[in-house]
């Protein structure tokens, strides 16, 4: 079972076992989804943490960082699923890896049928706890997925970036306050302010777009000159 969706599920895989790596790629292509391959953990982590992805595979033996390490590192910033994989089968890894916020821990040697199955069962919860998420929010509010990185009218989703989504959290969350380009330079672009990068700009229009072509109106992003940029409530 896939999720329900006409874009292809996105998995990112982080083994550097590459004859495993090309195993898990081709299956898993086979059954309909997108992958991506990373054989290092402080790279994956970086594909994890700007990537839309909808379910990460990590390996805890890793060069750069170990599975554990980047995953204590995600899970500070997105809440994308994880399934660990890993031949350290003793209680007290499997203890680490649930502790560090892994959905799922999966011992090696693993056959890809096991492998399914659990990245099925994964994917499903997700599908079912984003559904009851969505039936809270009221109607004609948005909803934010923080592990799609994105936001939702009616079930319409707006195609953000992680960095667009970023920023409208940290305007959504101060609402009618004025925030500064350099905090949000800081905050959402992950990087030093600089007097003449349009950067900014260009994400705030981007969200504007985005907000509008899924109809949303409640709430507009509007430019406070000479400081940064507010979210305030539209006019009725």
């Amino acid at each position: 079972m896939q999720a329900c969706s006409s874009v292809s599920p996105r998995i990112l895989a982080v083994e550097d076992d590459p004859l495993l790596a090309a195993h898990l790629q081709s299956h898993l292509q086979g059954r309909g989804f997108e992958v991506t391959l990373s054989d290092d953990g402080g790279k994956g982590l970086h594909l994890a943490e700007r990537g839309d992805y909808d379910l990460v595979l990590m390996d805890i033996m890793l060069p750069g960082l170990s599975g554990l390490e980047a995953l204590q590192q995600l899970r500070k910033r997105r809440g994308v699923p994880v399934i660990l994989m890993s031949a350290l089968g003793a209680e007290q890894d499997r203890i680490a890896g649930f502790t560090q916020g892994a959905d799922d821990y999966l011992p090696k040697p693993f056959s890809l049928g096991e492998l399914s199955v659990r990245i099925d069962a994964v994917l499903r919860r997700v599908a079912y706890e984003r559904r009851d998420q969505a039936a809270l929010v009221p109607e004609g509010a948005l909803q934010f997925d923080e592990g799609r990185a994105d936001v939702a009218l009616a079930g319409a989703w707006a195609g953000l970036t992680p960095t667009e989504f970023r920023l409208l959290d940290l305007l959504w969350r101060h609402k009618d306050e004025a925030l500064s380009k350099p905090f949000l330079y800081q905050q959402a672009l992950r990087r030093a302010y600089a007097q003449h990068d349009r950067s900014l700009d260009m994400h705030v229009s981007h969200i504007r777009r985005k907000l509008q072509s899924i109809g949303y109106t409640a709430s507009r992003v509007e430019t406070v000159w000479g400081k940064g940029y507010v979210l305030v409530q539209a006019n009725p």
